[in-house]
This record gives C-alpha cells, structure tokens and sequence, in this order.
C-alpha cells in the first residue's frame, strides 16, 4: 500500500522518493492513489497560496506564483503531453502520423499556443476565485484532473503497441478503479462538500468524453492524451468553481 503510494508520488512529481525499482503490477496499482497525491499536491498548493497573501503578495502575483509552483513540483510532465496532444490533433493528419507527431521531440505552434492558453487560463480562473474558495479549488483541480487519467485508463483502450502508458492500462483492474473512485469521492467531500462532488461528476463526464474522442481520431489513448486530460481538467475545474461560488 505504501510503495504503490510513493511510486504514484514518484510517478507525478519531482519530489525525491527513495524506491526500488518498481514493477509493472506496483506502477498499475499506484492509480489507485492518484487521487490522494492530488489531495497533497492541492494542501501544498493552498498552503504556497495563503503564504503569498499572508505577506501580502498583490492577488494576481500569487496566483501565478502558486501556478508556477504547480508546473515545477510536476515536472510540467502533463503540460508536455498538452503540447504534444495539440500539435497531433490539430495537425489534420491520419491516425498513424499523428501518433507519429506525438513521438515528435519538437514543439509545433500548435503545442506552443495550447501551453500558453491553458497557463493564462489557469492564472485568470485563479484569479477570478474569491480568495476565501482558493484552498478549495486548488485541493479538487489538484485530485480531480489526476482522478480523469484513471477514469480514462478505465474505459478506453491504448492507442499504441508499446509505451510507458501502457503499463497503466495493461494493469487497470476493477479493483484499482473502484478504490480511486472511492479516494476521488472523499477527497472532492473534504474540499468543498457536495459541491466537490457535483464538480467530480463533471469531471468524470469530461474525462469520458475526451476519451471517446481520442479514440475516435487515434484508436484509443496515450500518456500524451491522459496529460492533456489532466490539464484541461484543471481548468475545467477551476470553472466549475467559479460558477458555483457565484450561484
């Protein structure tokens, strides 16, 4: 239970985790922690968050000071697939050079225009937040968008024959999607109540439907797409947010 939790710690951050070298069954089983790294990744962002404000940091300098500390601490690994996804979708090739564009190290204006939309977009929503709701968002952003990789690596089918996702898929089981469910479930109940899990249901909604997309346009999903499924969650979710912190 605890190296599953640590190699999903190790899997989605930078932070320095001392493991053996974990093998397929341990990396599939870490999904079912997802949700609860994003939890950790949501308490350290609020805490970054209330620092800045405590020293009375302008608003907007502190909210993209916390999205910059989110985009270090992740190794802007979900943003590189975001760029990668962008430039294959919106490419207009078949499938198979897609998938070939996806491999591709170069980043297209397509890639370039999608990371800088995605980052503006963040800090506006953040910003747009009433501050006393920003420890909130941060926690489900965080453990929703992590939540939508497992949902998607549930329903769908790997678009390659071979890559690092593909150990996540080969090993997804009912088991581990069940149990992230459940941690996604308390974590969205702890952040902001039913709201938090009216949010999930978005999420989980959006995460199906990008899925069935991917599917559509490449046979299935990669680590590209699930990153920018994470990422658009992330916005996804600081929108919900905002609307129903208005209601």
């Amino acid at each position: 239970m605890i190296a599953s939790f640590l190699s999903a710690l190790q899997f989605l951050t930078v932070i320095p985790v001392k493991l053996k070298e974990a093998g397929e069954q341990r990396m599939a089983d870490s999904m079912a922690y997802f949700p609860f790294v994003g939890l950790l990744l949501g308490v350290f962002l609020a805490g970054v968050n209330a620092l800045f404000y405590f020293l009375n940091f302008p608003s907007l300098a502190t909210n993209v000071i916390t999205v910059v500390v989110l985009i270090i601490i992740t190794g802007a690994l979900h943003l590189d697939g975001l760029s990668d996804t962008a430039d294959a979708f919106l490419s207009g090739k078949p499938k198979e050079e897609m998938l070939v564009v996806m491999r591709d190290s170069r980043t297209g204006v397509m890639g370039v225009l999608s990371l800088i939309s995605v980052i503006l977009l963040k800090i506006s929503l953040l910003f747009s937040i009433n501050v006393s709701l920003q420890p909130s968002a941060l926690m489900l952003m965080c453990v929703l968008s992590r939540w939508s990789a497992v949902a998607a690596i549930f329903f769908f089918p790997y678009a390659r024959q071979e890559g690092k996702a593909g150990v996540f898929i080969k090993g997804m089981n009912l088991k581990i999607f069940i149990f992230s469910a459940i941690a996604a479930v308390l974590c969205a109940a702890v952040a902001w109540q039913i709201r938090g899990l009216i949010i999930l249901f978005i999420i989980t909604g959006f995460s199906y439907a990008l899925g069935k997309f991917s599917t559509k346009k490449i046979g299935g999903i990669t680590g590209d797409t699930l990153g920018a499924g994470i990422e658009l969650a992330e916005i996804i979710t600081l929108l919900s947010v905002f609307i129903l912190g208005n209601i």
